[in-house]
């Protein structure tokens, strides 16, 4: 009886734990979730003439990857995304970087006023962003221009955005210059918890600045590396707004600043001549989830492991 007496009594399940978390889940199934699985199911169908549904199975994708009209979208969509991508890792982490390394640095004065400036064109609309950039290179009314001319390099203006070859550099370089706040917070919120006893010690021993910097606080950073790259990744396959801001659903000019966000659109709601097709724009969506989820799945089952077993 004594020893029944001085059991524990079992545990009761935290019933509280559904109370806060059923309102998040709930909401996050019905519009992440559902209409997820429910454009998958979509991929799988088409429309006859009356507009009724019938299963085709695989053969929106077969449609998609070989039919003259199809392919060729889908592979300039696939192309500008991945220069999109590049541009963003090069430009954008890599300056994101250095920013934070020399905010972290006790010599620079005005770290603070340096931060916010760096991080506000974050916060803007993508909209207004594009919109305010449409105007600065518009070879008519823009300022880009005379702004050149200050320097003496007017002669190398022209109007990036109505041609098929800068078009898309120039974009690019907006949106790192929109978004580049964001990785340069990330890597400054993990560079100034780095211990100063690591830098005086490597100080002590005659490392430089930069010696300290690449065999010391990056290889202790190298997890948010990752990170950052795999949500420059899915940010940059998952992009929409900027392009059609500035050049339209359709990717002018002649599809040259194409994502697959601006090809997904145009195909499931249509565009000028082009009828909506619902099928095949949840065919298109799919293909983008399936692109995106194979990069997580490199991350997750490649980087993270390797960083995992250096840091052991």
């Amino acid at each position: 009886m004594a020893d029944a007496r001085s059991r524990p009594a079992g545990r009761k399940f935290p019933t509280y734990l559904f109370v806060f978390l059923a309102p998040a889940t709930i909401i996050y199934t019905l519009f992440m979730v559902y209409p997820l699985f429910d454009s998958l199911r979509l991929s799988l169908f088409s429309t006859d003439p009356q507009g009724k549904e019938f299963f085709v199975g695989t053969a929106n994708y077969a449609r998609l990857f070989t039919n003259d009209l199809w392919q060729p979208r889908l592979i300039g969509a696939f192309r500008n995304n991945v220069i999109f991508f590049i541009i963003h890792m090069l430009v954008q982490n890599t300056v994101g970087l250095l920013l934070a390394a020399l905010l972290t640095s006790r010599s620079i004065r005005g770290r603070g006023f340096f931060r916010t400036v760096f991080f506000l064109p974050t916060i803007l609309s993508v909209v207004i962003v594009g919109f305010i950039w449409q105007l600065i290179l518009s070879p008519l009314w823009g300022v880009a221009e005379g702004m050149m001319g200050v320097v003496g390099l007017d002669r190398f203006f022209q109007p990036w955005l109505g041609l098929e070859g800068p078009a898309l550099v120039v974009l690019s370089l907006v949106s790192v210059w929109q978004f580049i706040g964001i990785p340069m917070m990330l890597f400054y919120a993990v560079l100034i918890g780095i211990p100063d006893e690591l830098i005086e010690a490597a100080t002590v021993d005659g490392a430089t600045g930069w010696q300290s910097f690449w065999r010391i606080k990056f290889p202790l950073i190298l997890p948010t590396v990752g990170i950052v790259a795999v949500l420059t990744f899915v940010g940059n396959f998952n992009a929409f707004d900027l392009i059609y801001t500035t050049q339209g659903a359709l990717g002018a000019p002649n599809f040259s600043t194409d994502l697959f966000g601006t090809f997904f659109y145009r195909t499931f709601f249509g565009q000028q001549l082009q009828l909506g097709n619902p099928t095949m724009g949840a065919t298109i969506a799919a293909v983008m989830f399936m692109i995106i989820l194979t990069g997580v799945l490199l991350y997750m089952f490649g980087y993270q492991r390797r960083v995992q077993s250096y840091e052991l």
